[in-house]
């Protein structure tokens, strides 16, 4: 395949520029940056689409990279140094290689719902980094999806790719506007045999989570970093849990919270 030259900030180069900091134009193109051996070769090695691949054209390229650009048949595009380093948003110097990388659906059903699920919801999340980290968690703990629901920071955030350190692409993370489209897919579920257990959290929780039966099929819920959860959120859980604290910390990081729950839902699972 012919090789593409950009030396200069042409419209092609600002159309992924665009994808750094404008989610719409990140959802109208349906595609989004990715930077770093682990989380390329993983985006790669889990089937998703690589659009085109960006690389350094000053200088001689790794083994890696090189096997990379022979192996996928897509666009390749020998870039300039510095239009390289603007487009990774790094002030250390150019990567060796960006992807583009085409989104997957945002459809429920992509989330395997069985026997032993294992499930997490955030809730309006503000921060794209603790999205990040809540995908890179549940991922280390085995669980089989997450979903990020209402009006939220993006999944596909370039903060948020590069936290995950290539977990996303390994895990389903799936958007929804609102809870309705959950309540649905839960239903539908529920009625085939599948009798998920909606857990909450909250400081004030009716049982510690290391006294609740985190082996049932369970999707936990993880609320908004100021607010927590939502009122409809609330009202759909079958069960809240608190996380106990001796400590001065009024309360724990949302992604921290994720990630202590896992942590013990992977414990009694291994128990």
């Amino acid at each position: 395949m012919a090789v593409q030259r950009i030396t200069t900030r042409n419209a092609r180069f600002q159309q992924w520029h665009a994808l750094l900091g404008n989610r719409n134009k990140r959802k109208r193109q349906n595609e989004f940056l990715v930077q770093g051996v682990r989380p390329i070769t993983m985006a790669v090695e889990h089937g998703w689409t690589v659009r085109a691949l960006l690389y350094d054209a000053s200088r001689p390229l790794s083994r890696w990279a090189e096997e990379l650009l022979r192996g996928i048949s897509t666009e390749r595009v020998a870039m300039a140094p510095e239009l390289l380093a603007e487009l990774s948003e790094r002030t250390d110097g150019a990567p060796e290689v960006l992807a583009v990388v085409e989104m997957r659906p945002d459809d429920l059903t992509r989330i395997p719902v069985h026997d032993a699920f294992l499930g997490v919801l955030f809730d309006r999340p503000t921060q794209p980094g603790n999205i990040g980290s809540i995908v890179r968690s549940a991922d280390a703990f085995g669980a089989d999806g997450l979903i990020v629901t209402g009006h939220a920071a993006d999944v596909y955030d370039p903060k948020s790719v590069r936290a995950t350190t290539g977990s996303l692409f390994a895990l389903p993370v799936v958007r929804t506007p609102s809870h309705h489209e959950v309540t649905e897919w839960l239903t539908k579920e529920r009625a085939g045999g599948h009798a998920v257990t909606v857990v909450g959290t909250d400081e004030n929780g009716e049982a510690e989570a290391s006294d609740f039966d985190l082996t049932r099929p369970v999707l936990l819920l993880i609320g908004n970093e100021t607010a927590g959860l939502s009122t409809a959120w609330r009202e759909l859980c079958d069960h809240v849990v608190h996380i106990p604290m001796t400590g001065s910390a009024s309360s724990l990081n949302a992604s921290n919270a994720a990630t202590v729950l896992l942590y013990e839902a992977s414990r009694q699972r291994r128990r």
